[in-house]
């Protein structure tokens, strides 16, 4: 048995659900054809080298199975015709595995590993978030106090003409 990885673009404007049905598609195309996924990496959005399609932002997932090599073609296929796919790439990765449910505890490992990073930077994430929301109400507060210092200037620069005698009439 070999195992392949196939790497993808997806449109960036496609939601987390979205992406979830496409992956479940996948799953099944892999099943069908008899092949064992083992992990689908969501490496997130990033910049691409140059436009696809007009778009300047791609979401990057990396898909790793196993397959004597029928279900290469059918999942190409099925990418091709899948419109929020920009563009796909089949690599081999290994030419003949070994122990098999070794690399399928290995594959479910890694796995685990990703969710757990991607709890953990989800909540980074909403941090940053608050601290910006509190910088941000923050410098509101500040430029509300400085506007209504400039107009208590303003306000005691009155007073001071009325008090020389204000106008020149």
């Amino acid at each position: 048995m070999r195992e392949y990885e196939t790497t993808f673009i997806v449109q960036p404007e496609i939601s987390e659900e979205g992406c979830q049905e496409l992956f479940g598609r996948i799953d099944s195309i892999l099943e069908r054809a008899g092949a064992r996924r083992l992990l689908h990496d969501d490496q997130g959005k990033r910049r691409l080298a140059y436009d696809i399609r007009h778009f300047q932002k791609g979401r990057y997932v990396t898909t790793y199975y196993m397959d004597e090599g029928p279900a290469v073609t059918t999942l190409e296929r099925q990418l091709r015709i899948e419109e929020s796919v920009l563009r796909f790439l089949t690599v081999l990765k290994t030419e003949e595995i070994g122990d098999v449910e070794a690399r399928v505890a290995e594959a479910a490992e890694q796995a685990r590993l990703q969710a757990e990073r991607a709890k953990e930077r989800a909540a980074r994430e909403a941090e940053e978030e608050r601290a910006r929301e509190v910088a941000a109400r923050e410098a509101a507060a500040r430029a509300s106090e400085s506007s209504s210092d400039e107009d208590d200037d303003e306000d005691e620069e009155v007073e001071d003409d009325e008090d020389r005698g204000g106008d020149d009439e």
